[in-house]
């Protein structure tokens, strides 16, 4: 009986999962999730990705049972579009893999056994380690291998000079001050437009007794948490808005005039952090931020737009993670 139970509910969540692939779609991309430099990745191939995710993996079978399958195929996208662009971007650093590195990564092959338990109280991080099993393992390793040399290349030189703003940030008791999360995040959006526009505006609002700084320099070396945000993948004279902290500071929002950004001179720090494993793969895919505009894509709709903010794909335009916008103007900045 035990048994039966079991093979009804997994036959419950297969079921599930062919309807939690996505939903609505646009008439010029009926079948096709995502074209990318012309490389066609089918609804059907990552629907059976999923269904492949659901019958080995435990952890997909919880997301089956929460609805929330939709997270495995937009990062499955996200993926694809990632591995494109981190092979062109390291075509362009002068990167290139390491074979007998990755041959030896294979030889245990991290990504053979399920996504451990640990790492599933980290959603974000359990799903692409999920996505990552369901992918040719020798093609996941090698994207970040790639990812952390480009991180390491560019550690020691990158530094950003900034002036910010900061709207809902936690108090030193670590206390939420009173600001609903959505007003915050619209005044956070409302100031990097206003800022695109006027420049000189922010220096003047910290002289009104806004919360922040002008001046700001900031070395990748002293902060590699901080290094992986839009902050240090923005170009110079870009205005942005971001949540430093969303997980634990829900209401938080920085809003901020990249004035410099410097790539090719050693910085200057005493307070050296030792990055993770988990931050420099991070920090690699936030310095593919300025190489993705050199890829050409298309996402289906189903699995949301692309947010450079995030390095990641919303589920729609009206929920990515924040802004970025070059001076003197309204458009995007081009990433």
């Amino acid at each position: 009986m035990r048994i039966m139970g079991r093979r009804r509910a997994l036959g419950a969540v297969l079921a599930g999962a062919l309807l939690l692939a996505g939903c609505g779609t646009g008439p010029s991309q009926v079948g096709t999730a995502a074209v990318v430099d012309g490389q066609v990745t089918t609804i059907d191939q990552v629907q059976a990705l999923l269904d492949r995710a659901v019958q080995e993996q435990p952890y997909a079978r919880q997301l089956a049972s929460r609805h929330q399958l939709d997270l495995v195929g937009r990062e499955i996208v996200r993926q694809t579009l990632l591995h494109e662009v981190v092979v062109k971007a390291a075509q362009k650093e002068g990167i290139s893999v390491d074979e007998a590195t990755v041959s030896e990564a294979m030889q245990q092959d991290p990504l053979a056994s399920p996504v451990p338990e640990a790492v599933t109280q980290d959603q974000s991080a359990a799903v692409t380690q999920l996505v990552w099993r369901l992918r040719d393992h020798r093609e996941a390793i090698s994207d970040q291998y790639l990812q952390q040399r480009i991180a390491l290349k560019y550690l020691p030189t990158l530094s950003v000079n900034f002036d910010y703003t900061s709207i809902g940030a936690p108090t030193s008791e670590s206390q939420a001050p009173s600001i609903d999360p959505k007003a915050a995040r619209s005044q956070a959006i409302a100031k990097a437009e206003e800022y695109a526009s006027n420049p000189g505006k922010i220096q003047a609002d910290i002289q009104s007794g806004a919360q922040g700084n002008v001046g700001q320099q900031a070395p990748a070396l002293s902060s590699p948490q901080d290094a992986a945000t839009v902050l240090f993948g923005v170009p110079a004279n870009t205005v942005i808005a971001f949540q430093p902290n969303p997980a634990s500071a829900p209401t938080w929002w920085v809003t901020a005039v990249v004035r410099k950004r410097t790539t090719d001179a050693k910085v200057a720090t005493d307070q050296v952090q030792q990055p993770t494993a988990a931050q420099l793969g991070a920090i690699g895919v936030r310095m593919l931020q300025p190489y993705v505009g050199d890829v050409d894509f298309k996402i289906n709709p189903r699995y949301g737009v692309w947010d450079p903010v995030g390095m990641n794909l919303a589920p729609s335009a009206a929920e990515v993670t924040g802004v970025a916008v070059p001076l003197h103007g309204g458009a995007p900045a081009k990433q």
